[in-house]
């Protein structure tokens, strides 16, 4: 029942991925306005940004294959023992990530199409 636990681990990491995309860009606009010149976008950011959504979405599957596991090898729902109770409950917070992620993807296209504004000082 080792994949009960992989539900919260995954809900943290693609929350964490997913607001890590932030950092990335800030980064890159300091250092843009350091250089005082447009610098290529950062390709860790889509990279962040994808897998953010994707371990959002996979602590979904896990948690729905992990409860027709339950059901079809011990007769039992999802919420009938700790493997179960403890990735049914962590899986609510993924299904409401998953939308936040969503929006990190969008803002992390919208920055890069966008740049910045380098300032007067250039």
């Amino acid at each position: 029942m080792t994949s009960a636990l992989l539900v919260p681990l995954m809900v943290v990491a693609g929350v964490a991925t997913s607001l890590h995309t932030q950092d990335i860009e800030y980064g890159w606009a300091d250092r843009q306005r350091e250089a005082c010149r447009h610098l290529p976008f950062p390709v860790a950011e889509y990279a962040a940004g994808w897998a953010g959504l994707g371990f959002g979405l996979a602590a979904v599957a896990v948690c729905v294959l992990l409860a027709r596991r339950l059901r079809r090898r011990y007769g039992l729902r999802l919420g009938e023992g700790w493997p179960g109770l403890l990735a049914g409950t962590t899986v609510w917070f993924s299904v409401l990530a998953v939308p936040m992620e969503l929006i990190q993807l969008y803002a992390v296209y919208s920055a890069a199409a966008a740049g910045i504004n380098l300032g007067d000082g250039c």
